[in-house]
């Protein structure tokens, strides 16, 4: 039995006090350790009531821990109360260790002056430093910078050197801190996540050797801006990436310091700014249409309903009939905008908040609704990977990642009910897919995973779509619409023409036993000058989580909203 082994044994039983941890609610800042207040981190009460002359923790006090909703309170494991007792030892250590140093006087250190710490000053005989910023590094190697940024990690070799690799949110800079650097007065407050100021000379790094960029900082002069907790509130300690799902997300904040995390939301905003490229070319204009409203688009049943001024109102599902408003002004017209769909689900597609990005375009066919969708994700999986920067980002990500060839699979809805029935696909019940039913995510996923390129499943029954979708003039049974499918994700994009029949749209409004009344302004657009249009709504988590082969559009989210999470 090892020594941690032996000061947790006999702990958990029938111990007297019990100190209660929540990882999803507690605090360590008020938190009291009782069960209506208890403490956020197991590191954190073990060190409030380690006995620090026995060096254990008292044979009488009992942590309980809870991790999820679900499993509630229960006894604190061993290995957790191994690894928060070997924390606090660490920082007894430390501790200890800075009061020998401390008391060991004045002369001592003069003798040992390698080991003491001096107060840095710029070197005024040196070229003054040129502020950049890391990602345009490889522009000024030579010369004297000047960088600020995070303490991303840290390593000590000695005594006499630190390497630190800094982030700025452009990149990553290893920067070396030698002899006098080493022993600035700032070191023993230099944390992970502290905020520094570094000067030096940017120089390529030794063949052989490895570092971002290509390069490193000799540094010749730094501060410190501010200095990140230590202890058992240090960034290591209160970030555990081992940690439940839904405690990283109460942690998100810091979890998007993270490499992956921080590389994601980075190519979030490059693949936005692709996307209104594409469009940009192709002479769209973009709208911002409200949020609030007191129609529906999609369905009652997933509508956030809300209080406007005493009158009822709903967060929009969708902006498509508002865009369709604009189309005799403006012609193409899209929108970035969040949507909103009160579905109790917690698949790893769904979202409660996510982003939308809708287009409407007048005098087109149906063909060429398929034709500008396939132009809308080619061109912009291009831009992204001709990106100097966002290209090798996405490439570490996803490897595999191509412009998709051209043109993407068609296939009707009643052969994919066919090809399901050929592989043995069935519904929870036991039985077959029949024309009429609804294809699922899991069935979907299969066949597009299969299958392994995208597809168009098209021409859906029109008892299945909104009440606005065009029939087939083929087959009046079916509807001119179509849902994009990526393997990975499944179903991405959702489009169809549009009703531009007076007398089809009210039979419309009947068959979904809505009141019309409520949708004059846009009916209106069946009266005043009417056109056959069409359009379609991308689900941007989706189409990222494809892109950078994610498990879960979660993730390349900044804070998402699911069920049950509206925090922080």
């Amino acid at each position: 039995m090892d020594q941690l082994s032996e000061k947790i044994d006999g702990l958990q039983m029938g111990c007297g006090k019990k100190v209660y941890v929540c990882m999803l609610r507690g605090s360590d800042e008020t938190g009291s350790g009782t069960q209506e207040q208890p403490f956020g981190t197991l590191a954190h009460a073990v060190e409030l009531y380690f006995d620090k002359a026995e060096e254990k923790l008292p044979e009488d006090v009992c942590f309980i821990l809870r991790k999820t909703d679900e499993d509630g309170f229960q006894d604190a494991p061993k290995a957790a109360l191994k690894k928060a007792i070997s924390t606090v030892e660490v920082q007894l250590k430390k501790a200890r260790k800075a009061v020998e140093n401390k008391g060991k006087g004045k002369e001592k250190k003069v003798e040992t002056d390698e080991q003491s710490y001096v107060t840095l000053e710029e070197d005024s005989s040196l070229p003054t430093a040129q502020k950049i910023r890391i990602r345009d590094g490889e522009n000024f190697r030579g010369k004297r910078v000047m960088v600020q940024g995070w303490v991303h990690r840290m390593r000590m070799q000695g005594r006499k050197m630190i390497f630190l690799t800094v982030r700025d949110g452009t990149g990553f800079l290893q920067c070396v801190l030698a002899d006098e650097m080493a022993r600035s007065a700032d070191v023993p407050c230099l944390t992970i996540e502290s905020t520094v100021a570094l000067y030096g000379q940017l120089v390529p790094v030794l063949e052989g050797k490895t570092a971002p960029g290509g390069h490193e900082l000799q540094v010749d002069y730094w501060r410190l801006v501010h200095a990140a907790p230590s202890g058992m509130d240090a960034f290591e300690t209160k970030l555990n990436k081992e940690a439940n799902p839904d405690v990283l997300f109460d942690q998100r904040h810091l979890v998007l310091r993270g490499e992956t995390a921080s590389a994601l939301l980075k190519l979030r905003s490059i693949f936005l700014q692709a996307f209104r490229a594409h469009y940009a070319k192709h002479n769209y204009s973009e709208l911002t249409p409200p949020c609030m409203t007191q129609t529906q688009c999609e369905g009652g049943a997933t509508l956030f309903k809300l209080d406007y001024y005493g009158e009822p109102a709903y967060l929009t599902q969708s902006s498509q009939l508002y865009l369709e408003t604009a189309i005799p002004s403006l012609g193409d017209v899209y929108c970035v905008q969040m949507s909103f769909r009160a579905e109790a689900s917690r698949t790893r597609r769904h979202l409660s908040e996510f982003t939308h990005i809708e287009a409407e375009c007048p005098f087109i066919t149906y063909d060429e609704l398929l034709e500008r969708l396939e132009s809308l994700v080619c061109d912009v999986i291009q831009y992204v990977l001709a990106d100097p920067y966002a290209g090798p980002l996405v490439r570490e990500l996803n490897p595999d990642l191509v412009v998709p060839q051209r043109p993407f699979r068609r296939m009707e809805y009643g052969d994919a009910i066919a090809w399901l029935a050929e592989h043995n696909v069935l519904k929870d019940d036991g039985t077959a897919y029949e024309h009429g039913d609804d294809i699922p995510e899991r069935p979907e996923r299969f066949m597009v995973d299969s299958i392994g390129e995208p597809i168009f499943l098209c021409r859906f029954p029109a008892a299945m779509k909104a009440f606005y979708m065009e029939r087939d003039p083929k087959d009046r049974s079916l509807t001119l619409s179509t849902d994009l499918l990526m393997p990975g994700v499944g179903e991405i994009v959702g489009g169809s023409m549009r009703i531009w029949d007076f007398d089809e749209l009210m039979a419309g409004y009947a068959r979904e036993g809505i009141d019309p009344s409520a949708y004059y302004w846009y009916t209106d657009q069946r009266k005043y000058g009417s056109c056959p249009h069409g359009g379609y709504g991308l689900g941007f988590e989706r189409f990222l989580a494809w892109a950078l082969r994610r498990d879960h559009v979660r993730e390349v989210c900044l804070y998402p909203r699911y069920v049950k999470r509206c925090a922080p």
